[in-house]
């Protein structure tokens, strides 16, 4: 109820009070009762028209604690939303590390993968090396020394030292040097052996008898060749282009 609403209804009130008391005064005969009612209608209306006050402040709290709820209900729906967006952001930055960390894994894993694989081939061929000096170092056991070697003898003991996938370089290489004769001399520059070292003292380092073991100097020729040219057939196709080696 508003002030002017509970404001009318304590005039009203007046009113009708004041004409009750109007007749009750003229109906006993006496000037009082004309007065007396109009002093009590008066207080009552006084006490009335302080009662909207009361219902209005009433009304502005409730609207007041209305205000308050609907902010705090709005407060804890943006909040509620501000948390539901940093947690799909922190999901998003999650998700998106775990990926690259998946991304980065996998990477170290093929890095691991391809250094174990070229370890094990750096490996494998250092064992060849060692398989194929082992057999440069080794003199043959099949043949005994002799005091002469035939050109048959002189290629058998080169297929036991030589590897067999240079073997073939090594013969052209002998066969244009020496014809395969391990006591081939050249007069001119004093080359001398299967493959002509020149000076030819340098095959003592391979034994002391290189001047009449075939097998001392296909052991010299051979670790000439790979110092010098890698293998063989690296020594053959420097001989191809230049017709010495």
């Amino acid at each position: 109820m508003s002030r002017i609403s509970v404001r009318g209804f304590a005039v009203a009130s007046a009113t009708a009070v004041t004409t009750v008391g109007a007749v009750v005064g003229v109906a006993a005969g006496s000037d009082k009762s004309s007065t007396e009612p109009v002093e009590t209608v008066a207080a009552d209306a006084t006490l009335l028209a302080e009662i909207p006050a009361g219902h209005q402040a009433q009304a502005q709290t409730a609207s007041l604690t209305q205000q308050a709820a609907a902010q705090s209900t709005a407060a804890d729906a943006e909040a509620k939303k501000s948390a539901e967006e940093a947690a799909r952001k922190q999901a998003a930055k999650d998700a998106s590390a775990k990926k690259s960390a998946a991304e980065q894994a996998k990477k170290d894993k093929e890095k691991a993968e391809a250094e174990k694989k070229a370890a094990k081939e750096r490996e494998k061929e250092k064992e060849q090396t060692a398989s194929r000096s082992a057999e440069r170092d080794s003199s043959p056991s099949s043949l005994a020394p002799k005091s002469s070697y035939s050109v048959a003898d002189v290629q058998a003991i080169a297929r036991q030292m030589v590897p067999a996938d240079q073997f073939q370089c090594f013969s052209n290489i002998v066969n244009h040097e020496s014809t395969w004769n391990y006591k081939a001399s050249n007069p001119s520059s004093g080359a001398y052996g299967l493959v002509q070292a020149l000076p030819a003292s340098k095959m003592s380092s391979a034994g002391a008898d290189w001047q009449t073991n075939p097998a001392t100097q296909i052991k010299w020729g051979l670790g000439y060749m790979n110092e010098k040219y890698d293998s063989p057939c690296g020594a053959w196709a420097f001989w191809q282009a230049n017709s010495w080696y």
